[in-house]
């Protein structure tokens, strides 16, 4: 696994020049209103689509912060698998740095960078690193046996979904879990 992957902070740098955020529309300025660092160069980028803006925000966190379901930190082991894959330094360092704070376990994350996605875990954590990994590389090839291991390890219908979000409509009906 690449080193280029990191539990520190890593800058992001936007390909093109955000907004200037003392120029931008009513519509702009709300979505950013909803958005979490309003003023970073991220949100000040997305925001030259604001209809995409208006809907990531929202939808990020009902995926994210749900009280009900799966819990954040499962959530966050789960984005960092699939920014790994995605080859996104930045998500995963930043979801990296999340599931970190809230186990206190940084190591996970370490040995995922250092040894790869077939590192030694946890039952539960290895569930959710290899339903997350063969969600992302091969969505339409999930089947009805890949949710038993999530389920072998105490996930509720709920919990499976949780980690399923925006792909859903990609899974055949027989696979999805409600």
């Amino acid at each position: 696994m690449s080193r280029r992957f990191t539990l520190e902070p890593v800058e992001w740098a936007a390909w093109m020049p955000p907004i200037d955020a003392t120029t931008t529309t009513p519509r702009q300025r709300a979505a950013l209103e909803a958005s979490p660092q309003r003023d970073s160069a991220y949100f000040l980028t997305l925001a030259h689509d604001v209809d995409s803006l208006e809907q990531r925000s929202p939808l990020f966190h009902a995926v994210m912060y749900a009280p009900r379901g799966l819990p954040r930190a499962d959530r966050e082991l789960a984005t960092v698998v699939v920014s790994i894959i995605n080859g996104c330094v930045y998500c995963s360092s930043v979801h990296a740095r999340r599931f970190a704070e809230l186990t206190k376990r940084p190591e996970v994350i370490q040995r995922l960078y250092d040894e790869g996605l077939g590192t030694q875990l946890e039952p539960r954590q290895r569930a959710i690193v290899d339903f997350a990994a063969r969600l992302t590389r091969e969505p339409k090839a999930v089947t009805a046996a890949d949710l038993r291991p999530l389920r072998a390890v105490g996930m509720d219908d709920l919990q499976i979904h949780d980690l399923i979000p925006m792909r859903r409509a990609v899974l055949p009906r027989h696979v999805r879990p409600d």
